[in-house]
């Protein structure tokens, strides 16, 4: 199916409203065309990871019957997430009332100033399985935290400067004041809230204080510049995702693009979990600074970048601790964070740690490690009518081969891989120091404006409903 009539597919034809998926879709395919154009090496990564992803699925069958069982294989080609940082708490608050146009919902709660990041974190994303597969787009969305910035005569000015901003075009409030009060958006004015929103995240070469204070803000630390200093919260980054992220690693350079040092989260598995990260170097990019004398000086900002993401298995809380577990051992036993000097023996130590953790699907589950899509089988038609069955029957039935199962594929972040990433492109010492602040979800959702939906128990109510209803089909 073309691009257009996927599109179009997403329209609803009952009414005058178009789907949020339809919006989604459109606006992640207008921002992905923007950024090709903004940063070249990101049009280059998504061929490369086009041909990986097509040369995995025709060597590998299981896998691609597994993504269409889950029903991944029709979005593969969909599928990006963006990132952007926010500086002030109604650029949250208005950014979550933008993306729920787009049906995205706040899903988990991130604190990155424990990994020397001075931000916490949310990501806006679909709720549901049927839409999130029909538009994968999601936005990993950080705060500023400024309440860490320890210079208080910095810490005021940063306040200052950002009061006086607005991020978001007249329009744009506008049509989402309309979307709210009337549950929707026809056609044309759908158009115009993605191309009125995409400037939010458009990319200004020219920032909005003077070189002198820009070097205050980059020397707290480079990503407060990033926030503080520009117009508006430019995407920093879209993420294609690959079947085969080792490929992806080595593949890079031969495409001229160069890539970080080392690739973030979990070691190379054959029954994959979590997400597993990379990217190519931050570019540098030349910024026109303002002067008190009212003339203009050219500097230089490194921020934006180009990151390819593996998705695996969700893990459940027992899963996500020993996860964390062999992640720390791993990390203390090198002294940190992986370096370039340091990723050989790293890979080395990650290996052997998570040696402990299952690599097949059958163990994972029956160790309640990850989370399961259930399907009924044919075999069902043979089933013994004679009792009731229920959830404590699923191992039994999946033993029996009455059910089968997929892993629920990890739909979200990780911290400690974000901070990572980010590091790698920093180019400072930042990514080494460390925030002594707490991490502070109740002032996040009160800037928000509502809570956010708690990881696991999103993915627990999906495997949940999926047992619901082969138990439905069962015993109908």
């Amino acid at each position: 199916m073309s691009s257009k009539n996927k599109l179009e597919s997403f329209t609803n034809t009952t009414e005058e409203f178009v789907s949020p998926e339809y919006i989604r879709n459109r606006f992640s395919k207008i921002m992905s065309d923007m950024y090709k154009k903004e940063v070249p090496l990101y049009g280059e990564l998504l061929d490369l990871v086009h041909d990986i992803n097509e040369s995995v699925l025709s060597e590998s069958k299981e896998i691609e019957k597994q993504l269409a069982h889950t029903g991944e294989l029709t979005r593969l080609d969909m599928e990006r997430h963006g990132a952007i940082r926010l500086g002030k708490p109604y650029e949250l608050f208005t950014m979550r009332r933008l993306f729920k146009v787009m049906g995205m919902y706040s899903v988990g709660y991130y604190d990155l100033a424990t990994a020397g990041v001075p931000v916490h974190s949310t990501a806006f994303r679909a709720i549901e399985n049927t839409t999130l597969n029909q538009a994968p787009f999601r936005v990993f969305t950080s705060l500023l935290r400024i309440d860490l910035i320890d210079d208080v005569q910095l810490r005021n000015n940063v306040q200052t400067i950002l009061e006086k901003r607005q991020i978001f075009t007249e329009k744009v409030l506008q049509l989402i004041d309309k979307s709210e009060k009337e549950g929707g958006l026809n056609k044309e004015d759908a158009e115009t809230f993605v191309q009125e929103a995409l400037e939010t995240f458009r990319w200004h070469d020219t920032a909005t204080v003077d070189y002198e204070m820009y070097e205050a803000l980059l020397n707290q630390h480079r990503l407060i510049a990033d926030v503080v200093a520009f117009k508006g919260p430019h995407i920093n980054h879209l993420t294609p995702r690959t079947l085969d992220i080792d490929k992806v690693q080595v593949s890079m350079e031969d495409r001229n693009i160069p890539p970080k040092d080392n690739i973030e989260g979990p070691p190379t598995r054959k029954c994959p979990i979590l997400l597993r990260q990379t990217s190519f170097k931050a570019l540098t990019e030349k910024v026109t600074f303002k002067n008190n004398v009212e003339k203009e000086e050219i500097g230089e900002h490194k921020a934006r970048f180009g990151e390819i993401e593996q998705r695996g298995a969700a893990l459940t809380q027992k899963g996500l601790d020993l996860y964390h577990e062999l992640l720390g051992k791993t990390r203390k036993a090198i002294g940190g964070s992986p370096t370039a000097e340091n990723a050989l023996k790293y890979n080395e130590l990650l290996t052997e740690n998570f040696k402990v953790f299952p690599d097949n699907y059958k163990e994972l589950q029956l160790k309640e490690l990850a989370y399961f899509h259930y399907f009924t089988t044919n075999k069902i038609k043979t089933l013994s009518k004679d009792k009731v069955y229920t959830k404590a029957d699923v191992n039994q039935l999946l033993e029996d081969g009455y059910l089968s199962m997929e892993p629920i594929v990890y739909e979200d972040f990780l911290p400690v891989s974000a901070a990572g990433i980010f590091a790698s492109n920093l180019g400072t010492d930042d990514a080494k120091r460390e925030y002594q602040g707490t991490s502070n979800q109740l002032l996040f959702e009160k800037d928000l404006g509502e809570p956010v939906y708690k990881l696991t128990k999103w993915y627990e109510d999906m495997q949940n409903e999926s047992i619901q209803n082969c138990l439905s089909v069962i015993n109908a």
